[in-house]
């Protein structure tokens, strides 16, 4: 195994294109590879001293990825410290970038080599610089790297971290976008990420306002997708994608109006409407990979919730077998099922066949909701003050009557 042994006769920078340019022409023979090796380590020197350090990390990352199949990940991430650390002595910030590029170009085009090594040099060289377009840039790269290398356990953590991250780069909406689908992209990798992943494909499509339709056009597709995989998570229940213009074009697309059609369905309709949808759109679940009987099941639950959002508080036994189509002793099952899903928090009376609700969900959070929440919180802020005026009230008046016991009391002395 080849070992790289720093030194402190010769620069780092052409100990490492010495180093990979002999490895890269060894099957040459000497004749061949020494006159090469020794064509790059002088192309490389002209470049530090004429301060090229773009043409010298070009030259560095094209040699080091020829031979990175051929060297121990200790030597690979030795490599690229110190190819990495060239962001240091450029000369602006927009050398600082193209150098970016380069570099990170190279680390992700090989996915299936050291993969976890590849994402954690690309970390390193995110640390490295301090240009936020350049951040930007190595962390599209990573989850780039993460989904084609199958490593992207080691990224998803930091998809916590994306809201402060979207502040220092500062970027346009567009590269928003291609880094909320490129964030929905990783997320898909695993079905436990599944509402996850339909936030990030709900914060694309959020981006898209009343604009004209070939902007518009532009996220059909996530639209659709993000609608389909709505209906089809069987623990999601409840999404925003309805007033947004990027999912409302789809009612007046022909080929798409069925899609928008059933999404209005799974937010504010009942399993009655989905059940007339199914029957007339034969072949509809089909196409999107849809299973009839997950659609039903999660159809039912939906429409247990709109049940339970009745002001009464009350749900007859008799409202919920019709509702949900099921037999009497189903009923009390969908009850549980619903609790267990934590869509509604009640109780049970068998004894007079109701159900008591306390609390449900909400299917959607629009504007309606919106509209509601403050006016519950402007309710909540008059009890409030109301409760402190009383609380005053009575404080001045036990402390008037105090003070005019103690008057008493002098005057009797």
């Amino acid at each position: 195994m080849t070992t790289i042994v720093p030194t402190s006769e010769e620069d780092p920078y052409l100990a490492i294109v010495r180093f990979t340019s002999q490895l890269a022409w060894a099957d040459a023979g000497p004749e061949v590879a020494e006159p090469e090796v020794s064509r790059l380590c002088k192309e490389a020197e002209e470049s530090i001293i004429n301060g090229k350090w773009l043409d010298l990390a070009t030259l560095m990352v094209t040699s080091a990825d020829l031979v990175s199949a051929k060297i121990s990940e200790k030597d690979l991430e030795c490599t690229y410290t110190i190819i990495c650390n060239l962001v240091k002595n450029a000369n602006s910030p927009e050398e600082v970038l193209e150098m970016v590029k380069a570099i990170a170009a190279k680390v992700i085009q090989q996915p299936n080599d050291k993969a976890s090594l590849r994402l954690k040099i690309l970390f390193n060289l995110y640390n490295l610089v301090d240009h936020p377009n350049a951040r930007f840039q190595v962390y599209m790269k990573a989850l780039e790297l993460a989904v084609n290398g199958k490593v992207t356990e080691y990224i998803v953590p930091s998809f916590k971290k994306i809201d402060s991250f979207l502040k220092e780069w500062n970027i346009d909406i567009k590269d928003q976008r291609e880094l909320f689908l490129a964030i929905a992209k990783v997320l898909r990798e695993n079905k436990s990420f599944a509402k996850e992943s339909l936030q990030f494909v709900t914060n694309y499509l959020a981006t898209f306002s009343n604009e004209d339709t070939q902007v518009l056009s532009e996220a059909k597709e996530e639209a659709v997708r993000a609608v389909i995989e709505f209906v089809k998570a069987p623990s999601i229940f409840q999404c925003d994608l309805l007033d947004h213009p990027a999912v409302a074009q789809l009612e007046k697309d022909p080929n798409n109006a069925p899609v928008y059609q059933l999404l209005k369905i799974f937010l504010t309709q009942r399993l009655d409407a989905y059940m007339e949808f199914q029957n007339a759109n034969s072949g509809f679940l089909q196409t999107y990979g849809l299973v009839e009987e997950d659609c039903v099941a999660k159809m039912r639950l939906l429409s247990l919730v709109d049940l339970a959002s009745d002001d009464s508080g009350k749900i007859p036994y008799a409202s919920i077998k019709n509702t949900l189509q099921v037999n009497d002793e189903e009923v009390e099952l969908w009850v549980v099922k619903a609790i267990t899903a934590k869509l509604v928090a009640c109780k049970m009376d068998q004894m007079n066949q109701v159900v008591i609700v306390s609390r449900c969900a909400e299917r959607e959070f629009g504007q309606k909701q919106w509209q509601s929440l403050r006016t519950k919180l402007a309710a909540w802020r008059d009890n409030v003050r109301n409760v402190i005026s009383t609380i005053e009230s009575n404080k001045a008046t036990e402390e008037g009557t105090q003070t005019s016991s103690a008057a008493q009391g002098l005057t009797v002395r």
